[in-house]
């Protein structure tokens, strides 16, 4: 059986054409106008399949993901030149603070220089001041990125600082680390190096049926869940107690990236 998040239709398939995200984020839709499956950042590289409705039919090239985002969001591919660091930021009018913003930036925004000052870098969504961002290439380490977002509130199918999800949450402190990351966590639990948990380090993923937490050294969990509606980090013996109890069922695993 073909995956319809990772397989495109080949009815909705009439070329192939690379293109980016142009605005902050964008929302990857089940179809056009439907649910939200996964979020894109501004500066991911796209792969646009076919079009409908106003939406481009695509592949995203980070992860394979297949979905429609409103083709109003789209660009023609560029070189990034710096990501966003900070777990989020503004983009401005001018060189200056003061300035009005013309966008809202998450962490792992990738961002392409046209010019720059001493303080700021002229783009196509703004100025951005370089406080906020590193070159690239850049690699972050997976734990430090995943606790930018402690308190982010969760969002079903999100991945930004504004608001996210247990996989969207794994998927960024994965890919800023320069490693292969799945966008949901059955094929995060599916991609990776199942562990004995008497092995596990910090880094180290635990999956339940619909969700997934990344180990902090070898005992507490960092997680974006709806119990807490919010990025939390939680003890790894009471996380598993409640969420057998209350939520997913029992841990079906652990894994290494």
């Amino acid at each position: 059986m073909t995956d319809r998040r990772t397989t495109p239709d080949p009815a909705l398939v009439d070329g192939m054409t690379p293109a980016r995200i142009t605005s902050p984020h964008a929302d990857l839709l089940a179809s056009p106008g439907g649910p939200r499956d996964r979020q894109l950042l501004l500066g991911d590289p796209v792969t646009v399949l076919g079009s409908r409705d106003g939406h481009s039919y695509i592949r995203s090239d980070k992860d394979g993901y297949v979905g429609f985002v409103a083709a109003h969001q789209l660009g023609a591919p560029s070189a990034p030149t710096h990501m966003l660091t900070a777990p989020a930021g503004h983009a401005y009018s001018a060189a200056s603070i003061k300035s009005p913003e013309t966008a809202s930036l998450s962490f792992g925004a990738r961002l392409t220089a046209s010019s720059e000052t001493d303080a700021f870098i002229d783009t196509p969504i703004g100025f951005v001041p370089k406080a906020q961002l590193t070159p690239l290439p850049h690699r972050a380490n997976p734990t430090d990125t995943a606790r930018l977002f402690l308190g982010t509130p969760y969002l079903w199918g999100g991945n930004t600082r504004a608001g996210i999800d247990c996989s969207g949450l794994i998927q960024i402190a994965l890919l800023t680390a320069g490693r292969r990351c799945p966008g949901d966590s059955d094929l995060q639990q599916a991609a990776f190096t199942p562990i004995d948990i008497k092995n596990r380090q910090s880094g180290d993923l635990v999956f339940w049926k619909g969700h997934v937490a990344m180990f902090l050294d070898r005992e507490p969990l960092i997680h974006a869940n709806a119990h807490h509606m919010a990025v939390a980090i939680e003890p790894l013996d009471q996380a598993v107690a409640r969420i057998a109890r209350n939520e997913f069922g029992a841990v079906t695993g652990y894994a290494r990236p």
